[in-house]
């Protein structure tokens, strides 16, 4: 059995060179899943953060949503972002997942058991952490599309405004971080939206503004490949 491959410039195969790999099967961008994911999750836990639902009963709706959507989901996006090469993309929808798992185990085994008197340190620094990841997958995402970017900008916003109002007790700060939370969730349905739309029609539909970088950061000469060359519009 002959393996064959497409020659360059043309659409028909031919036959694969001696000792080359045959090409793999194509991969569909992950990207619009995990911003998906992403999206929904946060829009889901931000509701109740800016207060726009009061009942603290309902809030256990966010448990199986960060559990199987922003969780599992969000993971396996990440498991191809790996597969297609993409540091950057792996590297958030695995972190952001692992978040969303940490939540919920957070939530229903962890808080609860926690002194009343100093659980808002807990939750302080949990938050904390998450907000310095974002802030430097932030400067990161300048080098993606301005779609990214601005997930990534509004939610070092979030958390860090979350975690000032965990740590300084203050249910007003809290409010405020719930609804740039809220902020957040569209910009990532947005890039999802564009990423989906675009692949579907086979070209650009939706911005994603994928020049931003160049305009906040110095050129330094073309380099190829990097840690954040394959990220997804």
């Amino acid at each position: 059995m002959s393996t064959t491959a497409t020659t360059p410039g043309s659409t028909t195969p031919g036959p694969t060179p001696p000792g080359s790999t045959p090409p793999g099967p194509t991969i569909a961008d992950p990207g619009p899943l995990g911003l998906a994911a992403f999206a929904a999750t946060t829009f889901v836990l931000s509701v109740f953060n800016a207060g726009l639902i009061t009942d603290p009963r309902l809030s256990t709706v966010v448990l199986p949503m960060a559990l199987f959507y922003g969780g599992l989901a969000q993971l396996l996006a990440g498991m191809w972002e790996f597969r297609k090469g993409n540091t950057f993309g792996a590297t958030a929808f695995c972190s952001y997942a692992a978040f969303w798992l940490a939540y919920a185990a957070y939530a229903r085994f962890v808080a609860g058991s926690l002194p009343l008197s100093t659980a808002h340190q807990a939750t302080g620094l949990f938050l904390l952490v998450w907000a310095i990841f974002t802030v430097y997958m932030t400067v990161a995402a300048t080098r993606t599309t301005g779609a990214i970017l601005a997930v990534l900008v509004t939610l070092s916003a979030t958390f860090i405004v979350l975690c000032i109002g965990a740590f300084a007790q203050s249910a007003d700060v809290t409010k405020a971080g719930g609804w740039l939370g809220l902020v957040t969730a569209v910009c990532a349905w947005y890039a999802s939206f564009a990423g989906v739309t675009n692949a579907t029609y086979r070209r650009s539909v939706v911005p994603v503004f994928p020049n931003v970088g160049k305009h906040l950061l110095p050129h330094r000469g073309h380099h190829h490949g990097g840690p954040v060359a394959g990220a997804h519009t």
